[in-house]
């Protein structure tokens, strides 16, 4: 697996439109993609204002073009999420997972990535 990881920053007032943006229209459109695993949206208040960074995963390469094309290190930001934003990455990092570990009660469940 693999997983793709961005960053990007916003105002207080701002955030909800990213929010609102990330939730109805990329998560609908990751969950329609062929190897797409998930998606996690994280925030911190940082310096007055809001930086935000995106883990999804991914089952190959492959499914990751699929969503971002030839170019999967180019940030896919669609206008709507630009607008709502006062900076963000231009590129992606991508990491291969080599440890998963899901905890739940009353057993842990390790995953391990070939």
């Amino acid at each position: 697996m693999i997983a793709r990881t961005w960053s990007a920053r916003t105002t207080a007032a701002r955030q909800r439109s990213y929010i609102d943006h990330f939730t109805r229209n990329l998560l609908p459109e990751l969950r329609a993609i062929d190897g797409f695993v998930d998606a996690r949206l994280l925030r911190q208040e940082r310096d007055g204002d809001i930086a935000i960074f995106v883990i999804t995963t991914w089952k190959s390469r492959d499914a990751i073009r699929a969503f971002a094309g030839n170019d999967i290190d180019r940030a896919v930001v669609e206008p709507e999420a630009a607008a709502a934003l006062t900076s963000f990455d231009t590129t992606v990092q991508h990491w291969d997972v080599l440890d998963t570990v899901l905890t739940g009660s009353p057993v842990t469940l390790r995953i391990k990535s070939d």
